[in-house]
């Protein structure tokens, strides 16, 4: 069983289940005990399509350009 939940940073992130700590790219170190499940997913495919959904209501989707156009 996987845990998802979203760091401090608002990343999201998950976790196997019984694990204590868990580090977000961000750097912090998160107490998963301490943590707001938001999801649980039976296997890391479907954890890691949470994160992607999540991710993308959260920040839109994930798209490649250059910097001269994002003004």
């Amino acid at each position: 069983m996987y845990l998802v939940f979203r760091c401090n940073c608002g990343r999201a992130v998950y976790s196997k289940e019984g694990v204590i700590r868990k580090s977000c790219v961000c750097g912090e170190v998160l107490k998963v005990k301490e943590m707001k499940i938001l999801h649980k997913a039976e296997n890391v495919l479907s954890a890691s399509e949470i994160i992607r959904k999540l991710q993308e209501e959260k920040y839109g989707s994930g798209y490649l350009t250059t910097a001269d156009k994002l003004r």
